[in-house]
């Protein structure tokens, strides 16, 4: 059976690139160069997509469900900048009960479509003690702490090589540019946008993190913490996609100050901080290469 796991992926990829084409073919839309996945609160840049189409996630052969609140649950497909997007409005979680090659099925489904470059934000806890909430934080690179990866199984050529570096998972030349384009970046209230890096923790989730298992991420070099985006990224470096990653730091999860956190309060920080992500994504899109 374990044989079979990865040509039924790649059959589950066609089935629903098949699907999104003709919905895009039918609207006489462009097919897309870019992919966004817009985490916990962030996923209103999706409004902003010019001559849109919206396609539900349940309309989508074989696409799981988004179940969390904060994530609506559709891709959009149209402009931005002037550049075809296709924005996914919510992601899956291993946490959920999907598995490994479920949650990343949307990523090979965009690059089957013609997605070059993969931009995936989060909402994550900040472990680094200079960080404060509502800060962006630039992922340098992480530490996969799920327990499992997407590739595990059979390795399909049709999707990518059977052993993909990860030595730049996050493209340095987009990372550069991001530190760059966040300069020129300022609020209502007049401030600069705050851009930090650092290292992301992904863990499975759901539960968040206790004290002990903080401290001990921290420890080994962590400086966000999150339940997401390491998997997409890895399914993305499988595929060769270029990928810019960027968290919203929505709480503190310092081991030795940790307060209750309910996902309720994550999503309010990561809507306060939507001004200044919209704009950094925005410029990003505008001016990177692909």
């Amino acid at each position: 059976m374990t044989m079979n796991l990865q040509s039924e992926l790649l059959g589950a990829v066609k089935q629903a690139a098949e699907y999104i084409q003709s919905r895009i073919t039918a609207a006489g839309a462009a097919l897309p160069e870019w992919g966004l996945i817009l985490g916990s609160g962030l996923g209103e840049l999706a409004d902003q997509v010019e001559e849109g189409v919206q396609i539900a996630y349940g309309d989508i052969p074989g696409f799981p469900v988004s179940t969390v609140e904060g994530h609506a649950g559709q891709l959009v497909i149209g402009r931005l900048e002037g550049r075809p997007v296709a924005v996914m409005q919510g992601r899956f979680h291993y946490y959920e009960g999907y598995s490994m090659r479920q949650v990343v099925l949307p990523v090979y489904v965009l690059r089957r479509l013609g997605v070059r470059v993969l931009v995936i934000t989060n909402a994550a806890g900040g472990m680094n003690r200079s960080f404060q909430p509502g800060d962006l934080m630039l992922i340098e690179d992480h530490l996969n702490m799920t327990g499992d990866n997407p590739l595990i199984g059979r390795n399909d050529a049709d999707l990518g090589v059977r052993f993909p570096d990860m030595s730049t998972a996050y493209d340095p030349e987009y990372r550069s540019l991001a530190r760059t384009l966040a300069g020129r970046i300022q609020g209502e209230d007049g401030e600069a946008l705050r851009l930090v890096a650092g290292v992301y923790c992904g863990i499975s989730g759901p539960a968040y993190m206790t004290p002990a298992e903080l401290t001990m991420l921290a420890e080994l070099g962590g400086d966000a913490v999150g339940m997401s985006t390491v998997p997409e990224v890895i399914a993305a470096r499988h595929a060769g996609l270029r990928v810019l990653g960027i968290s919203c730091i929505t709480d503190m999860a310092i081991g030795e100050e940790l307060e209750p956190l309910t996902h309720e309060q994550v999503v309010a920080v990561a809507n306060r901080t939507k001004p200044k992500f919209t704009q950094l994504i925005r410029l990003f899109v505008q001016e990177a290469a692909v």
